[in-house]
């Protein structure tokens, strides 16, 4: 027989048993858009979440004052280190793997006074570089200049739930409102922010100033902390280890003691985001690996019922000359056929629901957000599509296979007087 009388007899026999076959089809394809729909989920949310990580500062490392643990330099262990605001300089000058850096005054449950309407709020108190290690993006007006900073003019930029807070559905931005007596002009509204990762007060809850407008009402000479980023993050350690030695030849303590100058990597904890994504996607892939490996065992039984039925087709045609590897192939290729049928289908299933849903909400409506940052966007994944085809064919070879070499080993004889 040739592969084409081959290929027809496949065909006529399923198109024979179009019914079987098509429901054979039909759970193959709900087990592929299962296996496309949930990695598709586990894939968005894991962006989702990773985006709303990254929202406190793309590659952010913060410095806090710390004690030290060490002797150095004729110091006893356990002195405190405060960090100076000439310190920020002299990382700038000397440590050419920072890119940028800030430091930064913190003062909580701040009265900010807007006509008759009183909050406490938590002030900032930054230097410019400040909105780009924090990735802040503005919904109206503009970020600290460094003009401001220089002249230290009393202007402040407003996170979106303190401009909530204090204007209601006024627009902030032009507006004077009043910090410890002194006024102050709103010239910038950030964007809101799905952060679920901060060091202190979230940044939709802040007003942030110049820092040099700070020392109208405190001493500005030690800062909170300092933020910074490396100016590439393959070199993040190596600049970690910079920064740490220049503040301990500036403050008199060992280069290697941790303890005097506490550093929050922020793109560390990246790791245990990312465990959590790839944990949820191996989850919901194995899941659909299940719901696959269902249809692959409904395929089997299938084949099998098939051999049974058509034993005496079977014995006709190996007693017209048809040999094991024709048998063996036609029911392999009316395996594979319905494998790539229900494949095909299941991927365009899979690709009209999560075109049709798009997006669901996750943090959006925590954070009133209405840009769908925090929010699961579905997208096939090119990787869903060839992992579920790989699996499925690997199915169809496994499950066509045996009822195959089942159907090729008939003895002709035997096969005729079947009933």
């Amino acid at each position: 027989m040739t592969l084409r009388s081959i290929s027809g007899e496949a065909f006529a026999a399923l198109t024979f048993n179009r019914q079987r076959s098509l429901l054979t089809m039909a759970s193959l394809a709900w087990g592929v858009a299962c296996f496309v729909i949930l990695y598709s989920y586990g894939e968005g949310f894991g962006l989702a979440l990773r985006m709303s990580f990254q929202a406190v500062g793309q590659d952010l490392i913060v410095m806090f004052n710390g004690q030290t643990s060490k002797q150095a330099g004729g110091e006893r262990a356990g002195h405190k280190i405060r960090m100076e605001l000439e310190d920020v300089q002299t990382i700038r000058d000397t440590v050419p793997m920072v890119g940028s850096a800030s430091a930064e005054i913190l003062a909580r449950n701040t009265p900010v006074l807007r006509g008759a309407r009183q909050q406490n709020m938590s002030i900032r108190a930054v230097e410019p570089p400040y909105g780009k290690i924090r990735n802040m993006t503005m919904a109206a007006g503009r970020w600290l200049t460094p003009e401001d900073y220089q002249t230290k003019q009393r202007v402040a930029i407003i996170g979106a739930k303190a401009a909530e807070k204090l204007f209601g559905e006024i627009p902030p931005v032009g507006e004077t409102i009043a910090i410890k007596g002194l006024q102050f002009q709103i010239v910038g509204l950030l964007k809101t922010k799905v952060q679920i990762s901060n060091y202190n007060t979230p940044d939709n809850e802040c007003l942030f100033i110049p820092l040099t407008t700070a020392s109208l009402f405190r001493n500005i000479k030690y800062p909170d902390d300092i933020v910074w980023m490396p100016a590439n993050p393959i070199f993040r350690q190596q600049a970690v280890k910079q920064v740490r030695a220049t503040l301990a030849r500036l403050h008199n303590f060992s280069s290697s003691d941790e303890r005097a100058v506490q550093i929050l990597i922020f793109n560390e904890f990246m790791k245990v985001i990312d465990a959590m994504s790839i944990a949820l996607q191996v989850l919901l892939g194995l899941i659909g690996a299940l719901t696959l490996a269902i249809g692959g065992i409904g395929l089997a039984n299938i084949m099998l019922v098939s051999v049974t039925q058509r034993t005496r087709e079977i014995g006709v045609l190996k007693s017209i000359g048809a040999t094991r590897s024709a048998i063996l192939l036609q029911f392999m290729l009316e395996a594979m056929a319905i494998v790539t049928a229900g494949g095909l289908a299941g991927v365009l299933i899979g690709w009209g629901v999560t075109a049709g849903i798009q997006t669901l909400p996750l943090l959006g409506p925590l954070f009133k957000d209405q840009t769908g940052s925090g929010d699961i966007h579905l997208q096939v994944s090119r990787f869903a599509v060839i992992t579920s085809t790989l699996v499925l064919e690997a199915i169809g070879v496994i499950a066509g296979l045996l009822p195959a070499l089942k159907a090729s080993r008939m003895d002709p004889i035997d096969a005729l007087r079947y009933e």
